[in-house]
């Protein structure tokens, strides 16, 4: 078996998908799991991007329906983590509104992320590291604070936290340890990008969004394909078992051995 299909059986992409059918599909994943962990629902940070936009819609599937079968509300808690003044954050918003979310809260990560990275500034000068925090380090702070405040408020509310990593992603390995410090449920984890943007197409997510660059909002100026030099669309093609130029796959299947120690369970002895 060649590696692009192990990869492809691993991560249980398929070569074409029913959006309807995706949705029902994962919508009764989300509720499934609410249901076993005895939550009240779903928490979902919105960042303005594709991914987190499919996810809001699907979580806020699964929470109405539970509601409407069980008779006590079921809630999915969106919350917007700007870093500072995070320009695009009305886009956060408009998802919010699009889905109809009457439960949405906004943690501004700034001061805690800037207290973490001069803390470590401070460790580093202790042991003859003089020099500012790099900004892939600050970004990855960014990525795991984020997490923190979505558990504090999961913890306190008795939800769920719910993950966008998808097959995409896990590709590259384009995330941090386990998606951005590990969550609860990844109801995308199987689907591409290419995949993910049909189902927002069905979905009906904001035309903006559909539009933009993706991005992890690390830095300014930062995009996914930018930083990996790879395009989604060959990223997809290779996940739905098409033909990709050689350098392309040579530099995905690169990629994927470098960084399997961010999809691989934490090792123990």
């Amino acid at each position: 078996m060649s590696l692009q299909k192990e990869i492809i059986a691993r991560f249980g992409v398929k070569p074409s998908i029913d959006p309807a059918e995706e949705v029902r599909r994962r919508v009764d994943f989300l509720k499934e799991h609410v249901r076993k962990a005895n939550a009240d629902g779903l928490i979902i940070a919105i960042s303005g991007g594709i991914d987190s936009a499919v996810t809001t819609g699907l979580c806020k599937r699964a929470t109405d329906e539970l509601t409407a079968e069980t008779g006590r509300e079921y809630k999915t808690v969106g919350v917007f983590q700007p870093y500072g003044v995070q320009e695009d954050i009305e886009d956060s918003y408009s998802v919010a509104r699009h889905f109809g979310l009457k439960y949405t809260v906004e943690t501004n990560i700034e001061d805690a992320v800037n207290e973490i990275a001069l803390e470590v500034e401070y460790a580093l000068k202790s042991i003859g590291v003089n020099r500012h925090l790099s900004i892939p380090g600050k970004g990855n702070i960014k990525a795991r604070t984020r997490m923190v405040m979505q558990y504090a408020l999961a913890f306190e509310l008795n939800l769920l936290v719910v993950g966008t990593d998808h097959a995409s992603e896990a590709l590259t390995g384009f995330f941090t340890k386990w998606g951005d410090g590990a969550v609860d449920i990844t109801p995308l984890s199987s689907l591409n990008k290419r995949q993910i943007r049909q189902i927002a197409a069905y979905l009906g997510v904001p035309r903006p969004i559909l539009e933009k660059a993706p991005t992890a909002g690390l830095w300014v100026g930062q995009t996914d394909e930018g930083e990996l030099g790879i395009s989604y669309e060959d990223n997809s093609d290779y996940l739905e078992g098409r033909e990709v130029a050689p350098e392309v796959r040579e530099k995905l299947e690169q990629l994927y051995r470098k960084t399997e120690h961010k999809r691989a369970p934490i090792p123990g002895i």
